[in-house]
């Protein structure tokens, strides 16, 4: 059982909930329960999708820092690498996920947000890496894939200054994908992620691995990949599901099964 954070699975969506008031700051224990969470969701069948959901005011302000402040290279060095899998834990679940944004993204919630494949803020968002203004550098993945989605430029910018931009600065630069009003986050992510609820599950975490498979080197080895899993999908009931339904009934009718 977990305190803090929690997985609530209804019509095939689950919802992983962040909910350590007041700010849902991430001390070790809400590190490892996100995780647990996140290799919950990715072991049930009946979840075809996956929200993460800090609640109606804040997403997550960062990391513990009273926790942290007391700790030096020693104690840190050890388990740097577990905190990188923790506030990565979303990155790893291979079905769609997204982050329904309200309030504060903050260090290590930014870095949660940005381990979805999706990111839906409200109007009333602030969203950065202020570690810098600690002394640090972002620790769970935050240099990494906030470069890969924004460009180095943009991330050094908001990694060296440790600023907060707004929604309507952070859909200009790509790091969220839609902007609602506050109270209508949670409802945008989760018909997001309704979609593939009844979607080619196999086809689905294929085509996620093919993609960040190959962010992650040079383009002839993510074209090797991208054939390996192309070709292995025929072998699957809703490829031959898909192709069915497509020459009897054209495109978009097929009802998968997820296998």
């Amino acid at each position: 059982m977990t305190e803090f954070v929690r997985l609530d699975v209804e019509g095939g969506v689950g919802t992983i909930r962040l909910d350590r008031p007041p700010m849902n700051a991430f001390n070790r224990q809400v590190q490892e329960e996100l995780k647990a969470c996140a290799e919950e969701a990715t072991r049930r069948a009946d979840v075809r999708a996956v929200v993460v959901h800090g609640g109606e005011k804040v997403f997550a302000a960062g990391a513990d820092i009273k926790e942290m402040a007391g700790l030096d290279y020693a104690d840190m060095a050890p388990v740097a690498r577990r905190l990188s899998a923790c506030f990565g834990a979303l990155s790893e679940v291979p079905k769609p996920t997204v982050a329904a944004i309200t309030g504060y993204a903050l260090g290590g919630g930014m870095e949660v947000a940005l381990g979805c494949d999706r990111r839906v803020c409200g109007e009333n968002a602030k969203l950065g890496q202020p570690e810098i203004l600690l002394g640090i550098i972002p620790g769970g993945g935050g240099t990494q894939r906030m470069s890969r989605l924004i460009g180095p430029s943009r991330a050094k910018d908001l990694i060296y200054t440790g600023r907060m931009v707004d929604a309507r600065e952070a859909l200009e630069i790509g790091l969220v994908d839609e902007v609602v009003p506050a109270d209508e986050v949670y409802a945008a992510a989760r018909r997001w992620a309704e979609q593939f609820v009844n979607g080619p599950a196999v086809a689905l975490a294929a085509a996620k691995k093919a993609i960040d498979g190959g962010l992650d080197t040079d383009l002839r080895t993510g074209l090797d990949l991208e054939a390996e899993l192309f070709a292995a999908l025929f072998a699957t009931d809703d490829r031959r599901i898909g192709m069915e339904s497509f020459v009897a009934n054209g495109p978009g009718k097929a009802e998968f099964t997820g296998r």
